[in-house]
């Protein structure tokens, strides 16, 4: 019987650990970059929520034509490129500080580019682990990935608090330029010959079929989402719910330390709590899919768990924080274990040289919602308070899951693992013969 992929393959186990380092270093900064923006820049409920919009605009401005290039070339040299800048991105925060020159302007601009260096580096990710694994490991290695992504950016908002409340804010930026470096040096160990990318058949050397090319396949890109009931349904899934759920999201450190009453280093912690349920959202998605179908674990996490969302908006002082953390745990593992399900689904579903554009359209049209949810966030906060403003972005978490009630997914029990038949599958017991390991969000 074949060990566990962590155990039997070591460029596998690289890149986990790199992306697993990466997540921790992204959490920290989650807690502090707001934090300096509010306890040592003073800055506005509307200037942490554009803080946030600056770090996911870039998905709106060059998501789709990064996806066209990453289908273009090797996958690898993208990820290690971007890692490296935004490692020094990220070290020109308390560099500035130091020198007296750090402003809420040079905070956006670090979040605007690293944001844009996220860019490349996802979508490259993304269709590289495609290349990586076999398609029979891949459940297990999504799976793997975003547990262990839970479990990191627990540990990461916990230490992102405490490391604000011991050393200073500005402090914690140093955290993410050391798991930076050393997921520069995982990704750089990896010995997985990647094939030669194809390149499109009508891009010719002039400028003009160039750009004539680039946007025939932006196109294919967007006909490929747009035209399939399946990916469709799961983008505008994506792009409601995230709208929702950033518009929270945003806010949540300043409503936990200016409404709730927090002190800064109960903020991460807390925060970690609540994100805990991540980790057990990831290890149960597979199980969970096997036993109803992929089809319906997708609307049982997306749609069941996410109406607990709306206890987050009670929290208060004292035993009131007990809302937040059960409302945020249950919305943490419905969001993670549809991720997991949702992964290896396009993984298994879309041919290989289509994963960078689809990732990269999927992404746009997701990830492209998360600023408007930050602005959103930070404007109904700044217009109708922070407790409001909770109250209804947290109520659009449960009513994105429709989407799915009224789509393929809510007649389906499981999700397709081939395009050639994109029709809804019975709600009958699946043929072993016609499929295999679950899909992931």
């Amino acid at each position: 019987m074949r060990g566990g992929l962590l155990r039997r393959h070591r460029d596998f186990r690289l890149l986990w650990c790199g992306e697993t380092a990466g997540q921790f270093g992204a959490s920290v900064t989650k807690v502090t970059m707001p934090l300096i923006a509010v306890s040592v820049l003073h800055a506005s409920t509307f200037d942490v929520g554009l803080l946030t919009a600056a770090s996911w605009a870039p998905w709106l401005i060059i998501g789709l034509p990064v996806g066209v290039w990453v289908d273009r070339t090797r996958r690898r040299p993208i990820m290690l490129a971007a890692a490296a800048v935004s490692l020094a991105l990220f070290a020109a925060v308390p560099v500035a500080a130091g020198t007296g020159l750090l402003s809420v302007g040079l905070l956006l601009a670090v979040a605007l580019l690293t944001g844009t260096a996220a860019v490349f580096f996802q979508t490259a990710y993304t269709a590289y682990l495609a290349t990586l694994l076999d398609p029979a490991d891949q459940p297990e290695g999504n799976a793997k990935l975003h547990g262990s992504a839970s479990a990191a950016q627990i540990a990461g908002l916990s230490s992102g608090g405490l490391v604000a409340q011991w050393a200073g804010a500005v402090n914690g930026i140093f955290a993410n330029v050391a798991t930076f470096l050393v997921s520069l040096v995982c990704v750089s160990g990896i010995r997985h010959a990647e094939p030669r990318a194809a390149r499109p058949s009508n891009a010719a050397s002039d400028g003009k079929r160039r750009r004539g090319a680039l946007a025939g396949e932006l196109a294919e890109g967007l006909r490929l989402v747009g035209g399939d009931p399946w990916l469709r349904t799961l983008t505008l899934f994506g792009a409601a719910s995230n709208l929702a759920l950033m518009g929270y999201q945003s806010i949540n450190v300043v409503f936990l330390v200016r409404t709730v009453g927090l002190p800064a280093g109960s903020v991460g912690a807390l925060v970690a709590a609540a994100g805990a349920g991540g980790v057990v959202g990831a290890f149960a998605a597979r199980r969970v899919a096997e036993r109803v179908g992929t089809a319906r674990a997708t609307l049982l996490f997306e749609l069941g768990l996410a109406l607990f969302a709306l206890l987050i908006p009670l929290a208060t002082d004292g035993a009131g924080v007990l809302f937040f953390v059960a409302g945020g745990f249950c919305v943490s593992a419905g969001v993670v274990a549809g991720n997991v399900i949702k992964a290896s689904f396009q993984q298994r579903y879309c041919p290989p040289e289509l994963l960078g554009r689809l990732t990269a359209t999927t992404a746009f049209l997701n990830y492209g919602t998360i600023p408007l949810g930050a602005l959103l966030g930070g404007a109904l906060g700044t217009a109708l308070g922070l407790r409001a403003a909770m109250w209804i972005t947290t109520a659009g978490i449960p009513l994105a899951g429709v989407i799915l009630l009224c789509s393929p997914v809510g007649r389906s029990r499981d999700l397709p693992t081939s395009r050639r038949g994109t029709r809804p599958e019975s709600n009958g017991p699946r043929d072993p013969a016609r499929e295999s390991a679950p899909s992931a969000r």
